[in-house]
């Protein structure tokens, strides 16, 4: 399978958001992720669902919405019809997770499950039927800019294999501190998808394309 590469807007510059989501659809980019964060389940407070609407026009590409709140059926919904792709939602902050990602998937949305470090895997044995997409964390959510914690290696391993042993096709991205360095290692591992942020919008390579490029050869080396 191919590596998709998906450059977090988190890292962009928020004056001209929609500028930079055009420019990364224009460099390569596979998916436009877009971490809403409301300040409770994560020390940081991002966009909303007026935002990710705005932001459509600007690319025809897969949103790939990741949200670090406490869902429920209408904000769900209000993301649905901005735009979004992928709704990622987290165990830790719904308890009604069975049902969130039931609803995503009946407003015609592909469902993920977003997961912390800190987390363990055995949350996940009741969702892997519901879920399009899991989403690794491999550091704990709420900044950009932060180092890949190693263990996450062995999380994506077995989620990897978990997956194979049920048959599933389900994407398996990995989102916290991927660069050209910590990307092979990670596709490796038997994750599809990388969440870049810092890697993109703020490479030392000159340019989008190249920064996207090079992620992208990395983790298929």
């Amino acid at each position: 399978m191919k590596t998709l590469i998906s450059p977090s807007i988190l890292a962009s510059d928020f004056a001209k958001l929609g500028d930079e989501v055009r420019a990364i659809d224009e460099a390569g980019a596979d998916m436009v992720h877009l971490d809403i964060m409301d300040g409770h389940f994560v020390p940081n407070l991002t966009v909303g669902p007026d935002v990710v609407k705005a932001l459509r026009p600007y690319s025809a590409k897969t949103f790939d919405v990741h949200l670090m709140i406490m869902p429920n059926p209408g904000i769900v919904a209000s993301f649905a019809e901005a735009g979004a792709d992928i709704i990622s939602v987290h165990p830790e902050a719904d308890p009604n997770i069975h049902r969130s990602l039931q609803n995503i998937r009946s407003l015609g949305k592909k469902s993920g499950v977003a997961i912390n470090p800190g987390t363990p895997l055995e949350a996940l044995e009741p969702l892997y039927e519901l879920a399009d997409l899991i989403l690794v964390m491999s550091v704990n959510p709420g900044f950009g800019g932060q180092k890949f914690i190693p263990a996450s290696l062995g999380r994506i391993r077995s989620i990897r294999e978990r997956i194979d042993q049920l048959g599933l096709d389900t994407i398996i991205e990995v989102d916290g501190g991927i660069n050209d360095e910590t990307a092979p290692s990670v596709i490796e591992a038997g994750a599809h998808a990388l969440v870049a942020g810092t890697a993109v919008f703020r490479s030392p390579h000159g340019s989008y394309r190249k920064a996207i490029d090079n992620l992208r050869l990395s983790g298929s080396a």
